[in-house]
């Protein structure tokens, strides 16, 4: 009898899957061991293996689009064995039940199930035959929409199914786009700058002959996300993509036509580099990070020597008139104003400082570091402690959850990272058990994976707790908003030097540093927090015990 694969459940927070990959087609031979398909989910890419043995008989949701969880994906069974009834009376209904939608493309859908009046079924099915949608994906766990930086490609280009089509921001960070198909670039949906809803529309490659049109009005008449603006044609549609794309390709040294990611243009803009000199080494000549990095200018004419400085002061005489700039937000804006606002007006705050001696501190890094493989910070033993310290007071390792309150039995701490485009937060798991040169090592590649916009979704979700620290900025004292969903978070300030009296009247100086923790008081009272603290600072001052 024909067996059916579903959705599995993959995380704890997983609502849906997306097939990033199909690995067997209908009519091969499968065995129960073989992985069938490559899942997206909220948290990685992982693989679903068949577990029974036969032929597929069906895949019901196409590569690139996605299925909730439990939904029918593929049937395995006997040759030529009848699996319809499988589909019509499974708990869950697979893609292919919700005939209005044009979301489930793999296999045809039964009769009884007719799609709108003003979709040709027939026409929509040899289309999703010749052509694959490619949708936005969801790539954080926080995504709702993508904003489209780049189009690595243009309607009319060949492409490959490991060709990176486009470059989207979202509110972590940038990633790439994988078509996940050959064929041509036969429309864009989205123009660069614009933003999409998540599944929503952005291309469709395939056949030059396929019938964009019938798939593009199968999605409007099931009430699919926003794509670009409604044409006739598919040319007039690609149209006001490339037209689009065109000036934002423009800059000022430019490299209207230069492929390059947006981390490449930063750099090389930072740098002073003309990108049009760089050469690409990604695909397609496309210029990535590395070779801005190594890229070496040739020799310029000396710069002419400044004059002598005027006998008297010019009268000033302003360059321009006022004015003002508005900076459209980027997603990752916009998630920081939507998270923290939730946090600060919904969560009632409360706040704790102490002042810890760092003497001990200063001296055990010293010797730290002398054995260890990686140079410890500060921040790595605060890291330490603060887990440490939460293994004592599990009250603070919680969560509210709105009916009632998590107690967490893992620790792990987030740890605050500034970037241009805003804040970052990655994690490290299990913070309590590790020693101070893993914690050194871990957030050191966490730091540069934030900075280089390559930290992925699982490497910034499941704090349990945070660390913000400033003191590297000489801020000696301030409070931090409580990134949920951790009860709270510890506001690091600056080690400085002050005089303070000593035995017999003797003055002598001492290395002092500054916490503050936010406390939500919905879970953390007063004294439960006074009390992390005091152990807090037992840590800190005398870090031989973190190693016992």
């Amino acid at each position: 009898m024909a067996e059916v694969i579903r959705m599995p459940l993959l995380s704890d927070t997983m609502t849906e899957g997306v097939i990033a990959e199909w690995h067997k087609k209908v009519g091969d031979t499968v065995k129960s061991d073989d992985v069938i398909a490559e899942v997206e989910t909220d948290k990685a890419t992982m693989e679903v293996m068949a577990y029974a043995d036969g032929t597929l008989l069906y895949i019901g949701v196409e590569k690139g689009k996605a299925a909730k969880v439990n939904d029918v994906i593929a049937v395995v069974g006997k040759p030529g064995e009848d699996y319809k009834s499988l589909l019509e009376g499974g708990a869950a209904a697979a893609p292919k039940a919700e005939a209005p939608k044009a979301d489930a493309k793999a296999a045809p859908a039964p009769e009884k199930e007719a799609a709108p009046a003003a979709v040709d079924n027939a026409e929509l099915e040899k289309a999703l035959k010749d052509a694959t949608v490619i949708r936005m994906p969801l790539l954080s766990d926080t995504m709702t929409e993508g904003k489209i930086v780049a189009w690595n490609k243009k309607v009319g280009d060949t492409v490959k199914s490991d060709d990176v089509l486009a470059e989207v921001e979202t509110d972590k960070a940038t990633m790439e786009v994988i078509g996940y198909a050959d064929g041509t670039l036969l429309y864009i949906g989205v123009p660069e700058g614009d933003a999409a809803k998540v599944n929503g529309i952005i291309a469709i490659v395939g056949k030059k002959e396929a019938n964009i049109e019938a798939i593009l009005a199968a999605e409007k008449a099931g009430g699919a996300a926003p794509k670009a603006a409604a044409a006739e044609a598919p040319a007039k549609e690609a149209a006001p993509a490339e037209a689009s794309s065109a000036p934002a390709a423009q800059s000022a040294n430019g490299d209207s036509r230069v492929k390059a990611s947006p981390l490449a243009k930063k750099l090389a803009e930072e740098k002073g580099i003309d990108i049009s000199q760089v050469t690409g080494s990604g695909d397609g000549g496309r210029i990535v990070k590395k070779d801005v990095d190594s890229f070496v200018p040739s020799k310029a004419a000396p710069a002419a020597s400044a004059g002598a400085p005027a006998a008297k002061v010019a009268a000033f005489a302003p360059a321009g008139q006022e004015g003002y700039t508005d900076t459209p937000l980027t997603n990752m804006r916009k998630t920081i104003a939507r998270r923290l606002g939730e946090s600060k007006f919904g969560a009632p705050h409360f706040y704790l400082t102490m002042e810890i001696n760092m003497d001990n501190a200063k001296e055990a890094r010293e010797a730290i570091n002398k054995i260890s493989p990686v140079k410890v910070s500060f921040n790595d033993m605060v890291i330490k402690a603060a887990a440490m310290a939460l293994r004592q007071h599990p009250d603070v390792n919680s969560s509210w959850m709105g009916d009632f309150i998590r107690h967490n039995q893992h620790i792990h701490v987030g740890s605050a990272v500034a970037v241009d485009e805003g804040l970052l937060v990655p994690v490290i798991t299990f913070a309590d058990q590790k020693s101070f040169s893993q914690i050194a090592a871990e957030t050191k590649e966490l730091n540069d994976k934030a900075k280089n916009k390559k930290l992925q979704p699982q490497e910034m979700t499941g704090n349990t707790f945070t660390v913000s620290n400033l003191g590297m900025m000489g801020i000696e004292e301030f409070t931090a908003i409580i990134n949920p969903p951790a009860s709270a978070i510890l506001a690091v300030g600056a080690i400085k030097e002050v005089v303070v009296a000593g035995e017999k009247g003797q003055f002598k100086t001492t290395s002092v540093m500054k916490v503050t923790m936010s406390c939500d008081h919905r879970t953390v009272d007063g004294a439960v927090g006074a009390r992390y603290l005091v152990t807090f600072k037992q840590f800190m001052e005398n870090p031989v015990a973190m190693l016992v």
